[in-house]
């Protein structure tokens, strides 16, 4: 994991706007269906969340206008997107390319706590568990995003980097030293 980073690249003011004025149905499906191949390919995720495994947790991406509402299930596994915060019993909130970074071991979950680029709120035994889960699963979504395209998704690792560079957010799951 590298050091950890203060500013992080944020997403665009047009596109938030965009987001703030499309359906959150289908992009909170599309995410659902994401979760669950996670949990399939994964099945670890939800065992190691141990007690917390019926918390909602609510991801809250500061530079962009939704909240996504996590339900953890083994079978039944559920994103919901939400305009306005809802309840949840643990609430991490920070950039999208922090909580990316934390997803994929780019950062330091810890010192993105205690440097404040993440605020979590709530249950923090549950959050604390969530990020065990994650770190523990070694997930990348670039690549999962990739495996819904079948034999097409050796086409798309070079757009889904291609993006990463443009952007500075953290798509992939962090290279390991060796």
């Amino acid at each position: 994991m590298s050091d950890i980073h203060t500013s992080f690249p944020t997403i665009p003011a047009l596109l938030a706007g965009v987001l703030r004025a499309a359906p959150l149905t289908p992009l909170a499906q599309a995410l659902t269906m994401l979760a669950r191949r996670l949990v399939i390919r994964h099945p670890g995720l939800i065992d190691r969340l141990g007690p917390h495994a019926g918390c909602r947790f609510a991801i809250v991406p500061t530079d962009l206008p939704v909240t996504l509402l996590l339900h953890p299930h083994p079978t039944a596994m559920r994103i919901t997107l939400h305009r306005h915060p809802p309840a949840a019993d643990a609430r991490i909130a920070g950039p999208l390319a922090a909580l990316l970074g934390l997803v994929h071991g780019t950062w330091d979950g810890d010192a993105l706590f205690f440097s404040r680029d993440l605020v979590i709120d709530g249950d923090t035994a549950a959050a604390l568990a969530l990020r065990n889960a994650i770190d523990d699963s070694e997930l990348d979504l670039g690549a999962e995003i990739a495996g819904f395209s079948g034999p097409f998704s050796t086409l798309l690792y070079p757009f889904i980097d291609l993006v990463a560079r443009r952007t500075g957010m953290p798509l992939r799951r962090a290279e390991m030293p060796q």
